[in-house]
């Protein structure tokens, strides 16, 4: 098996440099197209081109040279493409383009080359390029085309827009989180709608005029948005999440967030972990007001980014109230709360036509617990949902138990739910503790209890969120790892 390969993707200025292309076929064409198309000075080498070949060598495009391929072909070349298609002569070309140094791609070749081409959308200065790591080009190029058909034609416009009228910004605006919100305010604007539908021109008084908006927005001063990051898989952010992250100059974050949700922020935001585990806190939530409001008051959009809904055990209401009361912005983005994701995920419903009309949320976390009504909870006919209740469950069991709940009434235990490690497992509220400590679950890790755990329809071992969806929709799978599992009880 060809070895993992975490490829840096990075875009590189040709122009008027040196490239080689061996091959003489459609794939040598394409490969030679798209370096001529970046300004390099292609060398081609080929016994016989076809027509598209020729036809660039005619226009000057390229220089070709009908004969085989030679090793000093390599010498002082800034790039080298393996396109004849031959393995023999594929893997010279490669052999002798490592020996010296020289990036080389070799067409469908992934051991051969060292570089990979992508697939790619080019609006004049804007290009956005799509890899699949060699291992699914199809793939890339189906995802090159959704994206073709969503970016208006000329989107390119606005790139050429920002290139012509940084210095002038820049100049206007000394401050590099002024002009981040300059930027951000201008493509959102009618000005922008008219450069990319090229109906008209902006003029210089028109950008000093939107200049001057900024600076006299007192919004500038900085904004916080409170995000729900859902309850662990990235896809599950929602747009206006997803937004939020992308606009966002530092991000306030804390263990629930995944890292797989980080990578979809801006790579140059700062970072900041307040980040709670069981027994240990990083930070208090006072301590974690402050940064807030002090990231704010520097001029800076601040996302506050917290697992499952902000406002569900989040306490998101505290720290919006907190920042309001000392002037700053602030917006809520709603989150797929860990019981709506957890549940959907794996097939229990929170609410059920038969067995339960209504659902309650509470906590189990010892020191946000309040004094909880137990005889109301354990009299409820609906179901119960306990968040941070793992190393209360001996006691929360107990509690419902003693106060008229059946200890045979079906509960799940939900571990990194939504996610590739995430694990179920099954069985009875009186073997609750139990169950927990066989099957070895960790936090975070929700607790549901109540006849829909029944409705759950999962009767053989399957992996994680997808396995999930193909084992109950026929699809049958085969050696598929253990990350979530089905239990009868305790062990």
């Amino acid at each position: 098996m060809r070895r993992s390969v975490k490829y840096f993707p990075m875009f590189v200025d040709l122009v008027d440099r040196p490239c080689l292309v061996v091959g003489g076929g459609n794939a040598a064409a394409a490969k030679a197209r798209r370096l001529v198309e970046s300004g390099a000075r292609v060398i081609l080498i080929s016994e016989s081109p076809n027509e598209e070949l020729c036809l660039l060598a005619d226009r000057g495009a390229l220089t070709m040279k009908r004969r085989a391929f030679k090793k000093i072909d390599i010498k002082g070349m800034s790039l080298v493409i393996g396109a004849s298609g031959v393995l023999k002569v594929d893997s010279e070309v490669s052999k002798i383009a490592r020996a010296s140094g020289i990036p080389v791609n070799v067409v469908d070749k992934i051991p051969l080359s060292n570089f990979l081409v992508p697939a790619i959308v080019d609006r004049g200065p804007l290009q956005i390029g799509i890899n699949s790591g060699g291992v699914a080009p199809s793939l890339s190029s189906k995802i090159r085309d959704q994206i073709e058909t969503i970016l208006p034609a000329r989107i390119g416009s606005l790139a050429e827009f920002a290139r012509d009228h940084r210095p002038t910004i820049k100049q206007l605006l000394p401050d590099i989180s002024a002009r981040r919100v300059f930027w951000r305010k201008f493509f959102d604007s009618a000005l922008a709608q008219r450069v990319l539908a090229g109906i008209d021109s902006v003029t210089g008084k028109e950008i000093t005029e939107l200049v001057q908006e900024i600076v006299t927005d007192e919004r500038t001063c900085g904004e916080v948005a409170i995000v729900g990051a859902g309850p662990g898989d990235p896809d599950l952010l929602t747009i206006r999440a997803l937004q939020k992250l992308q606009a966002a100059d530092v991000i306030v974050y804390d263990r629930l967030v995944a890292p797989a949700i980080l990578d979809r922020a801006r790579r140059d935001a700062k970072r900041i972990f307040v980040g709670k585990a069981s027994g240990r806190h990083i930070c208090a939530q006072d301590e974690i007001n402050q940064i807030l409001l002090e990231e704010a008051r520097r001029g800076h959009h601040v996302v506050r980014l917290k697992g499952g809904d902000p406002f569900i055990f989040g306490r998101g209401g505290e720290e919006r109230s907190f920042l309001l009361s000392h002037g700053i912005t602030v917006e809520v983005v709603p989150g797929i709360t860990a019981a709506l994701g957890c549940g959907a995920v794996t097939g229990i419903p929170m609410t059920h036509r038969d067995v339960a009309q209504a659902v309650t949320f509470i906590t189990g976390h010892g020191e946000e617990e309040v004094d909880l009504d137990w005889r109301s909870l354990a009299s409820i006919q609906h179901t119960l949902v306990i968040y941070m209740g793992v190393s209360s469950a001996g006691t929360i069991a107990a509690r419902l138990i003693a106060n008229g709940m059946n200890s045979g009434t079906p509960v799940a235990v939900i571990e990194n739910g939504t996610t590739p490690n995430q694990k179920l497992v099954k069985g009875q509220l009186g073997d609750l503790a139990a169950l927990i400590k066989s099957n070895e679950i960790v936090a975070p890790a929700l607790i549901v209890i109540g006849q829909v755990v029944e409705q759950s329809n999962l009767q053989m071992i399957v992996a994680g969120p997808e396995a999930y969806l193909k084992n109950n929709s026929g699809v049958h799978q085969d050696n598929i790892p253990l990350s979530l599992k089905v239990s009868g009880g305790g062990r």
